[in-house]
């Protein structure tokens, strides 16, 4: 029996490309009646806004066996038989160790992942050709149990106004599922250590405006029904889902870039793989031209030293990064007193 597959034709830079679909009404979502075909189709309609804000960035591939359901697995090296349109670059991971990393430049690398069965693109925050030094700082809001979305809202606007304080401008999108994603275009003259430490002093500087509303705290024990904010997402090969990708929940959500005008009013479970190509259409990019003034960390640097002065240091690193200068202990707050 014949194999089912599909040819797509996909508009890019260097004139079109056929790109092969195997088995192209194979149901990624299920529960959303979303197929493979549909996929690369999305692709192909949100390829513009998509490589305006992921390409050219090492980006890991979140790959899926079958369905969104079922066993998942990261690619972040391109796998043999890549076509000669998908390229890698160079980057150094926390453990010190080198490696090639995918880089997308098209809408047919794109949808060539999708082929791969690719469903979440996770983009790094810095460019290939400079790949230490990241020209976003990214900061993550993520609603703890008891909290939703709605919550997660006044702290992206509060948040909007330490990063305007400081001279930079946010840009907001959906996570894809009950976060939101505020994003500032930074100059990329400063590593992954120094924006990490530039993200916390923004979170810790908004944990004083609103401090029964979120927290910085890492340990989920300590963090109660509040708005985390994610500080870990700023560390080297640590990433979030890019604005347009899709994402593997049930809904075929997609994290989709705002307007702050339309924040309030905004429903993440609206914005899928069917709903945001129309919306693109009809409304734009909002985060068309993000990188045309790119701001300054060193204010929130500012804000690291003056804290770390006053007694605030380092925060927990992930559990598999190597033991860094000046971290507590990885141990949780509650064994720790246990052990004492």
């Amino acid at each position: 029996m014949a194999r089912e597959e599909t040819i797509v034709t996909v508009p890019g830079p260097h004139g079109e490309r056929e790109v092969r679909i195997s088995s192209p009404s194979r149901l990624v979502w299920p529960a959303a009646g979303v197929t493979k075909l549909d996929l690369a189709r999305f692709m192909i309609d949100v390829g513009e806004a998509f490589l305006a804000a992921n390409g050219d960035r090492p980006i890991t591939l979140q790959r899926f066996s079958g369905d969104v359901d079922g066993e998942q697995f990261f690619s972040k090296n391109p796998p043999k038989g890549a076509p000669d349109f998908v390229r890698s670059v160079p980057v150094v991971y926390p453990s010190g160790r080198s490696h090639p990393q995918l880089v997308i430049d098209e809408a047919a690398a794109a949808v060539w992942a999708v082929q791969m069965n690719t469903v979440v693109f996770h983009p790094w925050a810095s460019r290939a050709g400079n790949p230490d030094n990241p020209d976003q700082l990214r900061i993550d809001l993520d609603p703890q149990p008891g909290t939703s979305f709605r919550d997660a809202v006044p702290a992206a606007r509060e948040l909007r106004k330490v990063l305007a304080d400081i001279g930079l401008e946010a840009f907001i999108k959906t996570s894809g599922n009950r976060g939101l994603h505020v994003f500032a275009p930074i100059e990329p003259d400063h590593e992954f250590l120094d924006v990490r430490h530039a993200v916390i002093a923004a979170a810790r500087e908004l944990e004083r405006r609103m401090p029964e509303q979120v927290t910085t705290a890492w340990w989920k024990e300590e963090r109660g029904e509040r708005v985390f904010i994610d500080f870990n997402q700023a560390n080297r090969d640590r990433t979030m889902a890019g604005a347009y990708s899709p994402r593997a929940l049930p809904g075929a959500t997609v994290s989709c870039p705002l307007t702050w005008e339309e924040l309030d009013d905004a429903d993440p479970a609206a914005l899928t793989v069917a709903t945001v190509p129309d919306r693109l259409r009809s409304t734009g990019d909002p985060w068309a031209g993000m990188h045309a003034n790119p701001g300054s960390i060193e204010g929130l640097l500012g804000w690291w030293e003056r804290d770390a002065a006053a007694g605030l240091g380092e925060l927990p690193f992930p559990p598999d990064f190597p033991k860094m200068p000046g971290e507590p202990p990885r141990v949780q707050p509650s064994r720790a007193k246990a052990k004492d």
